[in-house]
């Protein structure tokens, strides 16, 4: 007994301080270095893009629309997924407690009651966080969309010829809470697999962030970047 707690208590949480740690790194880096990170580079990007766009005719515009589009799409794939998770996450929930016995060996940790409903809540709780941050980057987004097309005379609303700080706030918004709401989505999964054991979570993490860092951050010549597809 004192074996399977102790890997439930050890390697989970070192698990999430991984997970937890690189996006600490990878954040810090976004904000020193954003050149060296495909999402800092993408946003610096974005960022010209848009300056140049708003300043464009209505053609440039209608592009932007379609680029947008893109970006709406897999936001609304992630929030569809988070939601079908969660109730797939409930449903086994109920049958959790019946179906301890066929996780009794050890290399499965603990299958105590608080423990079992800790493993359900960890993962609810990621995505239900997903599916709020992929809602709200839609509203950002869809508004973005208008603001975009909208003219506003110089002076007389939220966007003055000083370079449109508020529809570029909107816009970066939208693209920022898509990210979290992927990442979170992401981050899911290590939890999901929590309920085949402790021992799991550290390989699936682990092998997460491997993917998330080759995908994170550029190794290519200056100028040339790749892309994420968080982006």
């Amino acid at each position: 007994m004192g074996v399977i707690m102790y890997s439930d208590t050890i390697l989970v949480p070192v698990s999430l301080f991984l997970m937890v740690g690189y996006h600490a790194y990878l954040w810090h880096s976004i904000k020193t270095r954003p050149s060296v990170t495909t999402i800092g580079s993408d946003a610096l990007k974005r960022k010209s893009w848009f300056i140049a766009l708003y300043a464009g005719d209505d053609k440039k515009a209608m592009l932007a629309i379609q680029s947008l589009r893109n970006t709406l799409m897999i936001t609304i794939l992630t929030a569809t997924i988070a939601v079908l998770v969660t109730l797939a996450v409930g449903a086994l929930t109920n049958n959790a407690f019946t179906a301890r016995d066929l996780f009794s060996s050890p290399f499965f940790g603990s299958t105590s009651p608080k423990i079992t409903a800790l493993k359900y809540g960890a993962a609810s709780l990621f995505l239900v966080a997903s599916f709020l941050c992929s809602s709200l980057a839609l509203g950002f987004l869809i508004d973005a969309n208008y603001l975009i097309n909208a003219s506003s005379p110089a002076g007389l609303g939220p966007d003055s010829s000083d370079g449109c700080p508020y529809s570029l706030t909107v816009f970066e918004n939208g693209f920022v809470l898509a990210i979290f709401g992927n990442r979170l989505l992401c981050l899911t999964f290590p939890m999901l697999m929590w309920m085949f054991g402790p021992v799991p979570v550290v390989l699936s993490s682990s092998a997460l962030v491997w993917v998330l860092y080759e995908l994170d951050f550029t190794k290519t010549p200056s100028g040339i970047t790749k892309h994420s597809p968080t982006d």
